[in-house]
């Protein structure tokens, strides 16, 4: 199969009829095409028009979440069931344009790229939204040396061979290309698109993601440089709060023996130098602890699946 779209949604029920037909008319006659809807827990007629959509088009496949699970769920599920060779990803909110597809597709078969993401460089988003996006790019863009400029984007296009080597969960699906990147595939392109005021509903996102989304950063960092070794990180730590305590008592007591110094149990210097140790030991063990959790942790991505066409 040559192309996958796959559209987490959450209550769009009335954009999807429309969706549906725009990427129909864009795909249709160049691809053997499937889109994938996925419903993440939609509390309203989102599903009926699923069904009816798969009903008219044998193109379609739905996959319905029991409750709402989050789009990084849903784009995994996605990802898992997508059969193209090319996956693109993209919202249901009608914000994505569908005329996009074919310019991302020839850029991952023609000019050999693994991931190409959406920049959506002219906006129709209020300014509360804008600005916070920006300043936050920018410091992801910095963070994990990826020159792109919209994380965020739901448009993205994929290389097969990405959406099943990647792992997506918690809050992870804006930085899907520095996981990408930290599971070796590295040639990362960037498009711009367009992007269209919201048309039906409401949005999803809120202030909430500008706090989560710099502790999901400092996460996705932390387990690309770490995730396999973890004790490479804590047991380096570890080892400088022992040195260094290790290195405090051994002062203390060489000044005890050949100074003859009272008191120094009573010094401050030597409190430190004990809680460096105590502090260096606890770290050492998160590490062994981690290395444990990171080979028992396989049930992390599964989600309950209520219907499935």
């Amino acid at each position: 199969m040559d192309l996958t779209i796959v559209i987490p949604l959450y209550n769009e029920e009335e954009s999807l009829p429309e969706l549906e037909a725009w990427i129909r008319r864009v795909a249709e006659p160049l691809y053997d095409y499937e889109i994938v809807m996925i419903d993440d827990g939609s509390s309203d007629n989102s599903w009926a028009i699923v069904e009816q959509l798969a009903a008219q088009n044998e193109q379609v496949r739905g996959i319905k979440f029991r409750r709402n699970y989050g789009k990084s769920a849903a784009l995994n599920v996605g990802f898992q069931a997508s059969q193209g060779d090319v996956v693109i990803t993209m919202d249901a909110d009608m914000q994505d344009s569908p005329d996009e597809i074919p310019e991302l597709t020839r850029m991952i078969r023609e000019d050999g790229y693994d991931l190409v993401s959406g920049w959506k460089q002219k906006r129709y988003d209020p300014l509360s939204k804008t600005i916070p996006s920006k300043f936050f790019n920018w410091v992801t863009s910095k963070v994990s040396g990826i020159p792109i400029h919209d994380f965020n984007c739901g448009l993205k296009a994929y290389r097969k061979d990405v959406v099943k080597s990647v792992e997506v969960y918690g809050e992870m699906h804006r930085y899907i290309p520095l996981i990408a990147k930290w599971s070796g595939f590295p040639k990362i392109g960037e498009k711009v698109v367009e992007h269209r005021a919201r048309k039906y509903g409401v949005s999803k996102y809120g202030m909430k993601r500008l706090i989560t989304g710099f502790l999901d950063l400092m996460t996705v960092s932390f387990l690309g440089k770490f995730g396999k070794n973890p004790m490479h990180f804590f047991g380096a730590l570890g080892s400088l709060f022992l040195m260094l305590g290790f290195g405090i008592l051994l002062y203390l007591s060489i000044s005890k023996l050949l100074y003859q110094e009272f008191g120094i149990a009573e010094r401050p210097l030597f409190h430190l130098g004990i809680l460096t140790i105590v502090v260096g030991t606890q770290l050492f063990l998160s590490g062994f602890v981690a290395e444990l959790v990171t080979r028992t942790a396989s049930d992390r991505n599964q989600y309950l699946i209520e219907k499935e066409i």
